[in-house]
């Protein structure tokens, strides 16, 4: 027991202490302002403008909830929320607080300003929520001292924060902990053009050169996902310095999607699996997410969370009250016509 209260105060230290690093581009190739942040143009407007009033009244910027799928730079806006109100940030996530005496370590540890980023926020546990309560609402921290009759209340005054959650499930939030943020932001999907100045930035900063038919293939083929973008932006890399290749070209994109298994429209096995599924093993008809899963051996989650977002987005498949339907595209997409 020791050792693991141990561990977990070092994660939890860690997460504390996360410095602001952008000076390795191998290791990071997140933009450090609004400036730099590519897409998300509405919700960069309406923020810059909360930002910028909270730094003339000299406030914390309101408590900031940021939802979307996984990818799309909820992690990335969170650095550049603490960049942009000159504060240091604290990380950590919600599986990693176990007991609210972690979550007091965190809070109180908290100097005027600071940003206390919590990532998938919507894992943390009900009774570590009741105590963020008074936390967002009044800077203060109820908690309990002691043990049985000699256990007695202590509210401890905390310096004004902004806490800023990320969550792929914002509806799996209870309703308190939800309308406890002042600011609600949803991070969607990308468009085309974006994603090709993400990967002209990211290869900038790799110092790699891309061929402009090559960049438009990775764009289509990262499912309008920064992450995805510039994790393909590497394997290009790599594909082109093992072919001894100067530049990145259409050529050697298609080597690497191909090795990867992605098709130009960013499908991967799994996707293209999961339709196929849909329109032969059950001939259009609406199958069950547990079903699914168990076919195609993936845990219902990774389903509903990585591969079902872009699909229906995509035009691929429906959601309805008896399951999940191919449509007509997905019919295409796997050599068949849809009746």
């Amino acid at each position: 027991m020791a050792v693991q209260r141990a561990k977990r105060q070092a994660e939890l230290t860690d997460a504390k202490q996360a410095p602001l690093d952008y000076e390795n581009a191998e290791n990071s190739l997140r933009p450090t302002s609004l400036h730099e942040y590519i897409g998300q143009t509405r919700l960069k407007r309406h923020l810059m403008v909360h930002i910028q009033a909270a730094c003339t009244r000299k406030e914390p910027l309101g408590h900031t909830l940021l939802h979307g799928p996984p990818g799309l730079g909820k992690t990335t806006l969170a650095y550049i929320i603490a960049q942009e109100m000159r504060a240091q940030i604290r990380i950590t996530s919600g599986p990693v607080i176990e007991k609210p005496g972690d979550l007091a370590s965190l809070l109180t540890s908290l100097q005027k300003g600071d940003v206390l980023f919590v990532d998938e926020i919507h894992r943390l546990r009900p009774h570590l929520e009741e105590v963020l309560y008074g936390a967002m609402e009044d800077s203060v921290l109820d908690i309990m001292i002691g043990k049985g009759p000699s256990a007695r209340p202590v509210r401890l005054q905390l310096q004004p924060f902004t806490l800023v959650g990320a969550t792929t499930k914002a509806g799996a939030m209870s309703a308190p902990l939800r309308d406890r943020f002042l600011h609600h932001f949803k991070l969607g999907f990308y468009e085309l053009p974006e994603v090709r100045q993400i990967i002209n930035r990211s290869a900038r900063i790799l110092e790699v050169r891309i061929e402009n038919q090559a960049t438009h293939l990775l764009a289509q083929a990262s499912r309008a996902t920064p992450r995805i973008a510039n994790r393909l932006v590497r394997a290009v890399r790599d594909f082109a310095l093992v072919q001894k290749q100067d530049v990145v070209t259409i050529s050697c994109v298609k080597d690497a999607l191909q090795s990867l298994e992605i098709d130009d429209e960013g499908l991967d096995a799994t996707d293209r699996a999961l339709l196929r599924v849909l329109v032969t093993d059950f001939n259009g008809n609406p199958v069950g997410l547990s079903t699914l899963a168990a076919i195609l051996a993936e845990e219902q989650g990774t389903i509903e969370d990585v591969y079902e977002p872009y699909l229906i987005q995509q035009g691929f498949i429906q959601r309805t009250p008896k399951g999940r339907i191919a449509t007509r595209k997905a019919y295409e997409k796997i050599g068949m016509v849809g009746s």
